[in-house]
């Protein structure tokens, strides 16, 4: 069996540092706000698991289309030995690639969660002995130093995960990706499209209100790790399109005048009846609009697919 390489590349207090700093600082501002990322724990990727298997929920099941209908072209296009994957979890998806990529000498999984990464390196060696995997526990939103694998490299950022960042943080995030690339490497972005407010909404306030105890775990999270005394009861789940941004806003609403202390940071934050704290914006995108984002980072979009009902796309950029 090829060999399974860990490399940790943040200390291993960062996510408790991390969370102490998300919090307080999106907890004194006004609007009130926290990360996305403070839902996953594993209760919360339980549930956005189960989010993705809902009949409003489509980006999931379009992403997958498009794997399964261009995975050879997208291997075809990039030529690549080693896979690069952000943000990797299970690496399910993935699998799709590995499937088409004949000439695959590595893959490299990224990903905060070493629970989340050995699991999947397991499962992918037990199918493909051959493949070296070396995973990366390390946050790819706050700069990332790839192992020496060989190239071209495929970078992959699916999921539609690139509509959390504010357009300045996209910004950031694809000039740090293009500064990981050289010649040859190619980027593929997963990302979800504009299309009516009707079907935006529903994917994100199913009727089953898995998104609602979704959003609400957040609050969970804050209570169990920094001993914080939030009711998820006395905050509805709120979820609205801003057609100015062209993004899906995820809120919390409160439901009556309330405080709530943190003692773990001395905090005591007050909520006003009605008042929002945002949990989530998940931008919606039009090709133009990602043409433009690449080439402002310096990468040229080349391949351009999507489903069958044009709901989301893959594409494919390369070095300019």
């Amino acid at each position: 069996m090829s060999p399974f390489l860990l490399t940790r590349t943040m200390p291993a207090d960062a996510t408790d540092a991390a969370l102490r700093a998300d919090v307080l600082h999106g907890l004194t501002r006004n609007p009130k706000t926290l990360p996305p990322k403070w839902f996953y724990d594993a209760r919360g990727s339980d549930l956005f698991e189960e989010i993705t298997r809902l009949p409003e929920y489509y980006p999931t099941r379009a992403e997958r289309e498009i794997l399964l209908a261009r995975a050879p072209d997208i291997a075809a296009a990039s030529g690549a030995r080693t896979l690069v994957e952000l943000g990797s979890g299970s690496s399910e998806k993935t699998r799709h690639l590995l499937d088409a990529l004949p000439a695959l000498d590595s893959y490299v999984p990224v990903d905060v969660s070493e629970s989340a990464l050995r699991g999947a390196a397991e499962a992918l060696l037990a199918q493909r002995p051959e493949l070296s995997v070396h995973a990366l526990i390390a946050d790819f939103t706050h700069g990332l130093a790839l192992p020496g694998t060989p190239g071209p490299r495929l970078v992959a950022f699916l999921g539609g995960t690139v509509g959390n960042l504010l357009p300045d943080e996209r910004a950031v995030f694809l000039k740090s990706v293009r500064s990981l690339l050289s010649p040859g490497d190619t980027l593929l972005l997963g990302t979800d499209l504009v299309k009516d407010e009707e079907t935006l909404v529903a994917a994100y306030d199913d009727s089953a209100g898995v998104t609602a105890a979704f959003n609400k775990n957040v609050l969970t999270v804050v209570d169990r790790e920094l001993g914080a005394d939030f009711d998820p009861a006395d905050f509805d789940h709120v979820a609205l399109w801003d057609p100015r941004h062209e993004w899906i806003e995820m809120r919390l609403r409160a439901r009556r005048a309330l405080t709530v202390k943190i003692p773990e940071l001395d905090l005591v934050v007050p909520f006003t009846a009605g008042e929002e704290l945002r949990t989530e914006v998940s931008a919606k995108f039009r090709k133009d609009g990602i043409e433009t984002e690449l080439g402002a980072a310096g990468l040229r979009l080349t391949q351009w697919w999507t489903d069958s009902a044009d709901r989301f796309a893959l594409s494919l950029a390369t070095v300019v």
